[in-house]
């Protein structure tokens, strides 16, 4: 017999809780590869794992909120927690290889694809995972091009949010980008659940105790990532570079970024040249370090709203 399945048991409250925590997630991830990739000082290796650990466990915390809302009236859930941690460190993994693919190969086309669908790919997996990890007196089918189109979606996030990490400078762009970003996350995570049917044995069996209920992993699930996220904005917002903002990055050796996330483009090049001859002196065009000299006026002409006539 066929399972009658309800994903939002809770209402709105897990789909929303779920999405504010892919943004916080993504937004924390965005901030510490803007951290690493346009600045030169600090460890950029720490940055980086601390950015993907952030994305990573933002989608993990979206999917299982996510879950606590599915159920299937007829049958009780449960839980295999083995596998649901490992469906963390899987999205911690392939989302650290994205980012670290991008983090020193930079946003070109080659490398920005090939991060992507290894990111997206591998959080394909950890969705799917983390269903593996869900238990019932019954079978849990698919539709093929549902699922296809889940990882697609997954893929195509991927892509979006590795080159906002190395293409994305100031605070408000990274928070409208982890906005789009927690759409995309919970946008892939509701159409792999509208692939999903159950199919139930004709005698269901009665709840065991084996594995963990939904519930019992809500508080455990949030404490952990949200304790997380928590101290990642701590780490994020009392940086000093982060707080300077764009106006001194030149003060903090900021490189300025191009198509592979590091150097400056033509502008800023120029700019740079401008105030290294300003300062050493050689060819220095007329600043406040090279006053222009004041000439007394001439009695001849008369000077009115900017304009020389002879009087």
């Amino acid at each position: 017999m066929s399972g009658t399945i309800d994903g939002f048991s809770y209402g709105a409250v897990t789909p929303v809780a779920g999405y504010l925590m892919a943004v916080l997630g993504s937004a924390l991830g965005l901030r510490c590869v803007v951290r690493c990739v346009h600045y030169r000082q600090g460890w950029k290796p720490g940055w980086l794992a601390l950015g993907a650990a952030c994305i990573g466990c933002g989608i993990w915390t979206m999917h299982f909120i996510a879950m606590t809302g599915f159920q299937v009236e007829e049958a009780p859930i449960r839980y295999d927690v083995a596998l649901t941690v490992l469906s963390l460190a899987v999205a911690i993994v392939v989302v650290g290889a994205g980012v670290f693919t991008v983090g020193y190969r930079g946003a070109g086309a080659v490398a920005l694809v090939t991060a992507g669908a290894v990111t997206g790919l591998g959080v394909a997996a950890m969705h799917y995972l983390g269903m593996y990890a869900m238990h019932l007196p019954g079978s849990i089918r698919y539709d093929t091009l549902t699922v296809a189109v889940s990882v697609a979606i997954a893929v195509g996030a991927a892509i979006a949010a590795l080159w906002a990490a190395v293409s994305i400078r100031s605070f408000i762009a990274s928070l409208g980008a982890s906005l789009v970003m927690g759409v995309a996350i919970s946008g892939m995570h509701y159409t792999g659940m509208a692939a999903v049917s159950v199919h139930l044995h004709n005698a269901p069996a009665p709840a065991t105790g084996d594995g963990a209920t939904p519930v019992s992993l809500l508080l455990p699930m949030l404490l952990g990532p949200v304790i997380f996220l928590v101290l990642a904005s701590a780490v994020v917002m009392m940086d000093p570079l982060l707080l300077a903002g764009d106006t001194d990055r030149r003060r903090f050796g900021a490189p300025g970024t191009n198509s592979r996330g590091h150097g400056t483009n033509s502008r800023q090049e120029h700019s740079a040249a401008f105030d290294r001859t300003a300062h050493s002196g050689a060819g220095a065009p007329d600043t406040d370090s090279h006053p222009r000299p004041v000439w007394p006026p001439r009695p001849d002409l008369d000077v009115t709203d900017g304009h020389r006539s002879r009087r």
